[in-house]
């Protein structure tokens, strides 16, 4: 059965979002660039084993509206724990990768009592990360996407930008070029190229209230063994901001691992659901 399209009103914003199943709930939040389509393997497989399983495009991300003001990482955190609620939940297992992880790092501290498992992939928490040489020029789009008209440099010549990061964070994977196809049709759409960047032009180099804080949440973290920037020991460094239980995956793949590797991926996924 094909995934539903639905709707729900959450911290002042309209998201859309894939869902497939029931049961209890399972959110799967998206990161850039990318959209819930990301969760598409993984998302029937959660369903198949008696979960609810819920994708939203993150703000901005169309079909979900676009905002009038650039995202906090606040923000983006408070969008988990309201969808959590708008979807009739009183808690959730929350799935982040990327911006995704980010935001579920933050829900998981703002709403411990909402969040029952955390699943973190591709991002150490980000509170505990060391800057090296190596982290620093593999994360230099985060300087260059606050520069104006970044957004329409990634656009030029159909986003030809976007199979390069793809490639530059996972060089291990070589997709087809159909795996673009969603993320194209939705940067396409007015306003929501823009708005993924806002995300970037938002972003402090100070963690947030939220990040600073410990996790109560039993976690587990993904760590791709081919990631050229995030490396096992930043995952390692980082069980100091858990109290609640923490544990590392070691799988196959780049920073893109549930896309590269979606078999072994799913499988250490639902062992822990």
């Amino acid at each position: 059965m094909a995934a539903e399209l639905g709707f729900a009103d959450a911290n002042g914003l309209r998201f859309a979002y894939l869902e497939e199943g029931s049961g209890p709930l399972v959110l799967l939040l998206h990161g850039f660039p990318d959209t819930a389509h990301t969760w598409d393997d993984l998302r029937p497989r959660i369903a198949a084993k008696g979960y609810r399983a819920v994708s939203p495009f993150m703000r901005g991300y169309h079909p979900s509206e676009v905002p009038s003001v650039d995202p906090s990482q606040e923000t983006l955190a408070r969008d988990a724990l309201a969808l959590i609620s708008a979807l009739g939940a009183s808690e959730a297992v929350v799935i982040g990768h990327d911006w995704g992880a980010s935001a579920a790092y933050g829900a998981a501290a703002l709403g411990p009592d909402r969040v029952s498992k955390l699943i973190a992939v591709a991002i150490p928490h980000p509170a505990t990360l060391l800057p090296s040489p190596r982290k620093l020029w593999g994360a230099r789009h985060f300087a260059a996407y606050k520069l104006p008209g970044a957004a329409k440099r990634f656009a030029h010549n159909d986003f030809e930008a976007l199979p390069a990061i793809y490639r530059r964070w996972s060089p291990t994977w070589n997709p087809s070029a159909s795996e673009f196809d969603e993320v194209r049709a939705c940067f396409a759409s007015p306003g929501s190229l823009d708005a993924a960047f806002g995300y970037y032009r938002k972003l402090s180099p100070l963690p947030s209230a939220s990040l600073r804080a410990r996790i109560s949440v039993p976690t587990v973290v993904f760590a791709g063994l081919d990631d050229p920037i995030a490396g096992l020991s930043d995952y390692r460094r980082a069980a100091r901001k858990f109290k609640g239980g923490y544990c590392i995956e070691e799988v196959p793949g780049g920073h893109f691992m549930h896309r590269e590797h979606p078999e072994v991926f799913a499988q250490r996924v639902l062992k822990h659901l």
